[in-house]
Protein backbone atom coordinates (compact mmCIF):
# COMPACT_ATOMS: atom_id res chain seq x y z
CA UNK A 1 0.00 0.00 0.00
CA UNK A 2 1.22 3.40 -1.21
CA UNK A 3 1.37 6.32 1.91
CA UNK A 4 0.85 9.93 0.33
CA UNK A 5 2.70 12.05 2.80
CA UNK A 6 0.91 15.82 2.95
CA UNK A 7 2.96 18.79 1.78
CA UNK A 8 2.13 21.50 4.19
CA UNK A 9 3.67 24.18 5.74
CA UNK A 10 3.88 27.18 8.23
CA UNK A 11 2.17 30.60 6.88
CA UNK A 12 1.76 32.67 9.58
CA UNK A 13 3.33 32.81 13.71
CA UNK A 14 1.63 34.52 16.41
CA UNK A 15 2.56 34.24 20.12
CA UNK A 16 1.53 35.66 23.51
CA UNK A 17 3.41 35.71 26.78
CA UNK A 18 2.41 36.80 30.89
CA UNK A 19 4.25 39.56 32.20
CA UNK A 20 7.86 39.18 32.41
CA UNK A 21 9.16 38.06 35.93
CA UNK A 22 12.61 38.41 37.15
CA UNK A 23 13.72 34.66 38.69
CA UNK A 24 16.35 36.04 40.82
CA UNK A 25 13.54 38.55 42.86
CA UNK A 26 10.33 36.04 42.88
CA UNK A 27 12.18 32.51 43.50
CA UNK A 28 11.18 33.18 47.08
CA UNK A 29 7.71 33.43 46.59
CA UNK A 30 7.64 30.02 45.47
CA UNK A 31 10.58 28.09 46.77
CA UNK A 32 12.07 28.06 50.43
CA UNK A 33 15.26 27.03 48.80
CA UNK A 34 15.75 29.55 45.90
CA UNK A 35 19.42 28.78 45.50
CA UNK A 36 18.60 25.51 44.16
CA UNK A 37 16.17 27.16 41.10
CA UNK A 38 18.66 29.95 40.25
CA UNK A 39 21.34 27.14 39.56
CA UNK A 40 19.32 26.26 36.93
CA UNK A 41 19.77 28.99 34.90
CA UNK A 42 16.79 30.59 33.88
CA UNK A 43 16.92 34.73 34.21
CA UNK A 44 12.84 35.35 33.22
CA UNK A 45 9.73 33.74 33.03
CA UNK A 46 6.25 34.74 32.19
CA UNK A 47 3.25 34.64 34.80
CA UNK A 48 -0.03 35.90 33.45
CA UNK A 49 -2.11 37.91 35.30
CA UNK A 50 -4.81 36.71 38.02
CA UNK A 51 -7.91 37.26 34.96
CA UNK A 52 -6.04 35.87 32.21
CA UNK A 53 -6.74 32.35 31.56
CA UNK A 54 -5.65 29.99 28.83
CA UNK A 55 -8.26 30.54 26.20
CA UNK A 56 -7.18 34.58 26.57
CA UNK A 57 -3.61 34.07 25.53
CA UNK A 58 -4.24 30.92 22.96
CA UNK A 59 -6.91 33.54 20.95
CA UNK A 60 -4.42 36.42 21.37
CA UNK A 61 -1.59 33.97 19.76
CA UNK A 62 -3.76 32.87 17.36
CA UNK A 63 -5.51 36.48 16.33
CA UNK A 64 -1.38 37.19 15.42
CA UNK A 65 -1.02 33.72 13.14
CA UNK A 66 -4.13 34.16 11.39
CA UNK A 67 -3.32 38.14 10.55
CA UNK A 68 0.37 37.28 9.62
CA UNK A 69 -0.83 34.66 7.37
CA UNK A 70 -2.45 37.40 5.57
CA UNK A 71 -6.48 35.56 6.44
CA UNK A 72 -9.45 36.27 8.78
CA UNK A 73 -10.94 33.98 11.05
CA UNK A 74 -13.60 32.89 8.35
CA UNK A 75 -10.77 31.22 6.24
CA UNK A 76 -9.65 28.89 9.03
CA UNK A 77 -10.80 25.23 8.32
CA UNK A 78 -9.73 23.66 11.51
CA UNK A 79 -8.73 24.98 14.71
CA UNK A 80 -6.41 22.53 16.67
CA UNK A 81 -5.59 23.42 20.70
CA UNK A 82 -2.73 21.73 22.41
CA UNK A 83 -3.10 22.36 25.72
CA UNK A 84 -0.63 21.60 28.65
CA UNK A 85 -1.23 22.23 32.39
CA UNK A 86 -4.67 22.22 34.41
CA UNK A 87 -7.65 23.02 32.07
CA UNK A 88 -10.04 25.94 33.23
CA UNK A 89 -12.88 23.67 34.10
CA UNK A 90 -13.73 20.08 33.79
CA UNK A 91 -16.29 18.82 31.24
CA UNK A 92 -14.70 21.58 29.50
CA UNK A 93 -14.06 21.94 25.49
CA UNK A 94 -11.24 24.42 25.51
CA UNK A 95 -10.57 24.20 21.58
CA UNK A 96 -13.86 25.09 21.14
CA UNK A 97 -13.49 27.85 24.02
CA UNK A 98 -10.64 28.77 21.44
CA UNK A 99 -12.87 28.81 18.28
CA UNK A 100 -15.61 30.79 19.93
CA UNK A 101 -13.00 32.92 21.38
CA UNK A 102 -11.79 33.86 17.82
CA UNK A 103 -14.97 33.84 16.13
CA UNK A 104 -14.77 30.82 13.84
CA UNK A 105 -18.00 29.34 13.73
CA UNK A 106 -19.49 26.00 12.59
CA UNK A 107 -15.84 24.50 12.31
CA UNK A 108 -14.27 21.12 13.45
CA UNK A 109 -12.27 21.90 16.54
CA UNK A 110 -9.73 18.95 18.41
CA UNK A 111 -7.96 19.47 22.02
CA UNK A 112 -4.66 17.69 22.54
CA UNK A 113 -4.04 17.39 26.19
CA UNK A 114 -0.67 15.10 26.16
CA UNK A 115 1.90 17.69 28.27
CA UNK A 116 4.07 19.74 26.92
CA UNK A 117 4.65 16.91 24.02
CA UNK A 118 1.08 18.09 22.22
CA UNK A 119 2.25 21.16 21.00
CA UNK A 120 4.84 19.30 19.09
CA UNK A 121 3.47 15.70 18.45
CA UNK A 122 -0.10 17.46 17.21
CA UNK A 123 1.57 18.74 14.30
CA UNK A 124 1.43 14.87 13.21
CA UNK A 125 -2.38 14.92 13.82
CA UNK A 126 -2.92 17.49 11.54
CA UNK A 127 -0.53 15.90 8.88
CA UNK A 128 -3.26 13.37 9.78
CA UNK A 129 -6.28 15.59 9.06
CA UNK A 130 -4.64 17.06 5.50
CA UNK A 131 -3.76 13.75 4.61
CA UNK A 132 -7.71 12.10 4.98
CA UNK A 133 -9.57 15.49 4.29
CA UNK A 134 -8.59 16.88 1.08
CA UNK A 135 -11.29 19.95 1.30
CA UNK A 136 -8.56 21.66 4.44
CA UNK A 137 -6.58 24.32 3.19
CA UNK A 138 -6.17 26.36 6.50
CA UNK A 139 -5.17 24.67 9.83
CA UNK A 140 -4.78 26.86 13.01
CA UNK A 141 -2.76 25.24 15.38
CA UNK A 142 -2.63 26.60 19.16
CA UNK A 143 -0.45 25.58 21.96
CA UNK A 144 -0.45 27.04 25.49
CA UNK A 145 0.58 26.90 28.92
CA UNK A 146 -0.79 28.42 31.55
CA UNK A 147 -0.21 27.23 34.76
CA UNK A 148 -2.61 26.83 37.74
CA UNK A 149 -0.62 27.78 40.65
CA UNK A 150 -3.47 26.45 43.01
CA UNK A 151 -2.77 22.57 41.69
CA UNK A 152 1.08 22.95 40.92
CA UNK A 153 3.93 25.37 42.20
CA UNK A 154 5.69 26.89 39.17
CA UNK A 155 9.11 26.07 40.30
CA UNK A 156 8.56 22.27 42.16
CA UNK A 157 7.14 20.14 39.03
CA UNK A 158 10.41 19.57 37.74
CA UNK A 159 13.82 21.12 37.18
CA UNK A 160 12.38 23.57 35.18
CA UNK A 161 10.31 26.77 35.50
CA UNK A 162 6.91 26.46 34.20
CA UNK A 163 5.49 29.78 32.20
CA UNK A 164 2.55 31.06 30.80
CA UNK A 165 2.89 31.28 27.05
CA UNK A 166 0.84 30.79 23.79
CA UNK A 167 2.33 30.04 20.25
CA UNK A 168 0.01 29.73 17.31
CA UNK A 169 0.77 28.93 13.19
CA UNK A 170 -1.52 28.86 10.13
CA UNK A 171 -0.51 25.34 8.47
CA UNK A 172 -1.34 25.79 4.92
CA UNK A 173 -1.68 22.80 2.30
CA UNK A 174 0.94 23.07 -0.09
CA UNK A 175 3.40 25.93 1.10
CA UNK A 176 6.98 25.24 1.47
CA UNK A 177 8.17 27.26 4.08
CA UNK A 178 8.30 25.61 7.57
CA UNK A 179 7.22 22.46 5.91
CA UNK A 180 6.64 19.78 7.71
CA UNK A 181 8.47 16.66 7.33
CA UNK A 182 7.77 13.81 10.39
CA UNK A 183 6.51 13.42 13.38
CA UNK A 184 7.65 10.48 15.93
CA UNK A 185 7.23 9.22 19.04
CA UNK A 186 6.88 6.75 21.76
CA UNK A 187 6.59 5.89 25.46
CA UNK A 188 7.67 4.48 29.11
CA UNK A 189 4.35 3.84 30.27
CA UNK A 190 5.20 2.05 33.69
CA UNK A 191 6.32 5.60 34.86
CA UNK A 192 3.49 7.66 33.60
CA UNK A 193 2.20 9.30 37.02
CA UNK A 194 5.37 10.69 37.66
CA UNK A 195 4.01 13.74 36.98
CA UNK A 196 0.35 13.60 37.59
CA UNK A 197 -1.38 16.09 39.39
CA UNK A 198 -2.81 14.42 42.61
CA UNK A 199 -5.92 16.86 43.14
CA UNK A 200 -8.64 17.93 41.75
CA UNK A 201 -9.52 14.98 39.24
CA UNK A 202 -11.96 12.07 39.55
CA UNK A 203 -10.00 9.96 42.65
CA UNK A 204 -9.28 12.91 44.19
CA UNK A 205 -11.52 15.72 43.73
CA UNK A 206 -10.60 18.13 46.85
CA UNK A 207 -7.44 18.36 48.24
CA UNK A 208 -7.09 17.48 52.19
CA UNK A 209 -7.19 20.25 54.37
CA UNK A 210 -3.66 21.91 54.91
CA UNK A 211 -2.72 20.80 51.57
CA UNK A 212 -0.83 23.43 49.32
CA UNK A 213 1.17 23.32 45.99
CA UNK A 214 4.08 25.19 47.50
CA UNK A 215 4.71 22.16 50.18
CA UNK A 216 3.68 19.30 47.53
CA UNK A 217 6.08 16.92 46.54
CA UNK A 218 7.16 17.11 43.49
CA UNK A 219 8.04 15.16 39.98
CA UNK A 220 11.40 14.25 41.11
CA UNK A 221 10.46 13.43 44.26
CA UNK A 222 8.85 10.92 42.82
CA UNK A 223 11.19 9.38 39.96
CA UNK A 224 13.87 8.55 43.66
CA UNK A 225 10.90 7.38 45.64
CA UNK A 226 10.47 4.82 42.62
CA UNK A 227 13.86 3.86 42.58
CA UNK A 228 14.84 4.18 46.15
CA UNK A 229 15.17 0.63 46.63
CA UNK A 230 17.47 0.83 42.83
CA UNK A 231 19.95 2.67 42.86
CA UNK A 232 21.42 1.15 39.65
CA UNK A 233 17.85 1.30 37.97
CA UNK A 234 17.77 4.86 38.70
CA UNK A 235 21.43 5.67 36.73
CA UNK A 236 20.35 3.81 34.07
CA UNK A 237 17.04 5.14 33.15
CA UNK A 238 18.89 8.83 33.66
CA UNK A 239 21.72 7.36 30.76
CA UNK A 240 18.47 6.49 29.03
CA UNK A 241 17.14 10.20 28.94
CA UNK A 242 19.29 11.81 26.53
CA UNK A 243 20.05 8.54 24.08
CA UNK A 244 16.22 8.23 23.85
CA UNK A 245 15.76 11.56 22.29
CA UNK A 246 18.90 10.64 19.67
CA UNK A 247 16.88 8.15 18.94
CA UNK A 248 13.44 9.47 18.30
CA UNK A 249 15.27 12.71 16.20
CA UNK A 250 17.23 9.54 13.90
CA UNK A 251 13.39 7.50 13.61
CA UNK A 252 12.16 11.05 12.16
CA UNK A 253 15.31 11.44 9.83
CA UNK A 254 14.69 7.61 8.61
CA UNK A 255 11.24 8.50 7.91
CA UNK A 256 11.38 11.55 6.23
CA UNK A 257 14.78 10.62 4.09
CA UNK A 258 17.69 12.94 6.05
CA UNK A 259 20.57 12.86 8.04
CA UNK A 260 20.70 13.83 11.77
CA UNK A 261 24.33 15.64 10.37
CA UNK A 262 21.83 17.91 8.78
CA UNK A 263 20.03 19.08 11.12
CA UNK A 264 20.37 23.29 11.86
CA UNK A 265 19.24 23.64 15.30
CA UNK A 266 18.17 21.16 17.61
CA UNK A 267 15.16 22.78 19.55
CA UNK A 268 14.47 21.15 22.62
CA UNK A 269 11.97 22.04 25.10
CA UNK A 270 12.79 25.30 27.53
CA UNK A 271 14.89 23.50 29.86
CA UNK A 272 17.31 24.25 32.57
CA UNK A 273 20.79 25.19 31.21
CA UNK A 274 22.56 22.01 32.80
CA UNK A 275 20.30 19.60 30.55
CA UNK A 276 21.01 21.51 27.56
CA UNK A 277 24.52 20.89 27.89
CA UNK A 278 23.56 17.32 27.87
CA UNK A 279 21.88 16.88 25.16
CA UNK A 280 24.30 18.93 23.51
CA UNK A 281 27.15 16.26 24.28
CA UNK A 282 24.45 13.62 23.55
CA UNK A 283 24.04 14.96 19.99
CA UNK A 284 27.44 15.55 19.52
CA UNK A 285 26.78 19.13 18.94
CA UNK A 286 27.74 23.09 20.02
CA UNK A 287 24.68 24.70 22.52
CA UNK A 288 24.62 27.35 20.19
CA UNK A 289 23.02 24.87 18.23
CA UNK A 290 20.45 24.64 20.47
CA UNK A 291 17.47 27.04 22.02
CA UNK A 292 19.32 26.99 25.38
CA UNK A 293 19.43 30.86 25.50
CA UNK A 294 15.86 31.55 24.55
CA UNK A 295 14.92 28.99 27.21
CA UNK A 296 16.60 31.16 29.88
CA UNK A 297 14.86 33.78 28.60
CA UNK A 298 11.40 32.65 28.47
CA UNK A 299 11.04 29.46 30.79
CA UNK A 300 8.89 26.37 30.26
CA UNK A 301 5.68 27.43 28.33
CA UNK A 302 4.62 23.69 28.37
CA UNK A 303 3.18 22.78 24.59
CA UNK A 304 4.10 26.11 23.51
CA UNK A 305 7.89 26.27 23.91
CA UNK A 306 8.91 25.13 20.48
CA UNK A 307 6.58 26.82 18.21
CA UNK A 308 7.62 30.29 19.85
CA UNK A 309 11.35 29.36 19.49
CA UNK A 310 10.55 28.55 16.09
CA UNK A 311 8.69 31.64 15.14
CA UNK A 312 11.87 33.80 17.58
CA UNK A 313 14.41 32.34 15.45
CA UNK A 314 13.24 32.60 12.01
CA UNK A 315 11.88 36.37 12.59
CA UNK A 316 15.39 37.07 13.71
CA UNK A 317 16.93 35.51 11.13
CA UNK A 318 18.64 32.76 12.79
CA UNK A 319 16.63 30.42 11.06
CA UNK A 320 16.62 30.75 7.38
CA UNK A 321 14.89 28.67 3.95
CA UNK A 322 16.16 25.33 3.33
CA UNK A 323 17.15 25.00 7.25
CA UNK A 324 16.42 21.60 8.95
CA UNK A 325 15.21 21.78 12.75
CA UNK A 326 14.12 19.25 15.20
CA UNK A 327 11.60 19.70 17.54
CA UNK A 328 12.31 17.79 20.43
CA UNK A 329 11.33 16.63 24.01
CA UNK A 330 10.29 14.60 27.09
CA UNK A 331 7.03 15.27 28.45
CA UNK A 332 4.70 13.30 30.83
CA UNK A 333 3.43 9.84 29.41
CA UNK A 334 6.58 9.37 29.97
CA UNK A 335 6.95 10.16 25.96
CA UNK A 336 9.98 11.08 23.83
CA UNK A 337 9.13 12.97 20.56
CA UNK A 338 10.26 14.24 17.51
CA UNK A 339 8.64 17.08 14.95
CA UNK A 340 11.59 17.99 12.09
CA UNK A 341 10.50 20.67 9.94
CA UNK A 342 12.19 22.44 7.08
CA UNK A 343 12.08 26.30 7.35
Amino acid sequence: MTTTVPEFGIAGYGCAFGEDQDVASTAGQFVDDPERVFRWGYRTFHRAAPDVTATHLAAEAGRAAIAAAGLSAGDIDYVVLALSDVPEYLNFDSSAALARELKIHLRPTLLLGEGCASGVTGLGNVAGLFATQPDLTHVLFVAVNRVSEYHRNRMKVNNSIHSDGASAVVLRRGHTAGQWLATTQFTDPEVADWFRTDHGGAVSPVAPDGWSSRSDVNGLERVQEHFRADPKGLRDFVQALNRRLVEVVDQACARSGVDRADLTKVVHLNDNQGSFEEISEEFGIPMSRTNAALAAQHGHMGAADHLATLAMLTESGELTSGDLVALIGISIGMRWYCTLVRI
